[in-house]
């Protein structure tokens, strides 16, 4: 029986945090909605009662029928036991993926799709470490220290999906990436003392990685075309492209080829100004010496 190794008792909504379903997300709704019919419809075909299912796959009768009720999102695992224990076939482990994207809002799915396409990516940030780059520890920080304040679900949701647009780093083969970051947010101690350097650890890591190129933007140079704010552009296998900036076409994304050629001449001017790849190494060493 697959329980709670800890507490010795089947799984129960306390437990789930973080899995509900958005009802706002019209595609999300639907999609669980679908698997939980197929899972209620699976259980009661070998004559299963709820009860029993839940014990058979560690989780609550409540729980369970909150699941095929498409109340509930459930985890992949939840998806393979039951697979196992109503003899699918393979059918339900296969609607994992769907359900996965299901569990993250719509706007990162459409972000993750993008990033997930992509063959070259380049990003100057000036406020935060980009969502690619963060640890878990320190994207928690950050969600946790919004205002109005997110529930404790919707953070360790957020976090979820911060997480998962980072598989873009296990791609094979992998994009290019290109990121500048300001000096200011390397310095800035979200999350306290061991998060911080931890985080500055994993931005070193990711720096050595044959597709990643990592620069920083010190404090004292002069003005530059980030002032306004962040920058993105993503190249595609077709030859398209996508980009925004918060200082430019009143930051939304833009794919006219005039406009993104303004966007990457900022860009372009902007890694010309930031220290060069060793030298930004150095620097992070540096600065993580001293946190």
């Amino acid at each position: 029986m697959l329980v709670d190794g800890d507490a010795g008792r089947l799984k129960g909504e306390a437990d789930e945090s973080g899995w509900e379903v958005d009802p706002d997300d019209e595609w999300g709704v639907a999609v669980v909605a679908t698997v939980g019919r197929q899972l209620r419809l699976r259980r009661e075909a070998v004559g299963m009662r709820a009860a029993d299912f839940g014990k058979a796959v560690g989780y609550g009768e409540d729980l369970v029928y909150k699941i095929e009720g498409g109340k509930r999102i459930p985890r992949p695992e939840y998806l393979d036991r039951a697979d196992e224990v109503l003899g699918a076939g393979g059918l339900l482990s296969a609607m994992k993926e769907d359900v996965a994207k299901v569990r993250y809002p719509r706007k990162v799915r459409e972000l993750a799709k993008l990033e997930a396409q992509a063959v070259e990516i380049g990003v100057y940030v000036g406020l935060s470490v980009h969502g690619l780059l963060q640890t878990e520890e320190h994207a928690r920080a950050l969600f946790e220290a919004r205002q109005p304040p997110y529930s404790e679900e919707e953070v360790e949701r957020m976090v979820a999906a911060r997480m998962a647009r980072k598989a873009i780093f296990e791609r094979s083969p992998g994009p290019s990436l290109s990121f500048v970051l300001e000096e200011g947010l390397l310095r800035r101690r979200v999350g306290g003392t061991m998060v911080r350097r931890r985080q500055l650890e994993h931005l070193l890591e990711v720096a050595k990685l044959r597709n990643v190129t990592l620069q920083v933007m010190p404090t004292d140079t002069d003005a530059h075309p980030g002032v306004d704010g962040k920058i993105e552009v993503l190249k595609f296998v077709d030859g398209t492209a996508v980009g925004r900036s918060d200082g430019a076409f009143n930051g939304r994304p833009i794919s006219d080829p005039k406009q993104l050629r303004i966007l990457e001449l900022r860009y372009g001017i902007i890694r010309a100004q930031a220290l060069t790849p060793e030298e930004s190494l150095a620097f992070i060493e540096q600065v993580r010496g001293e946190a």
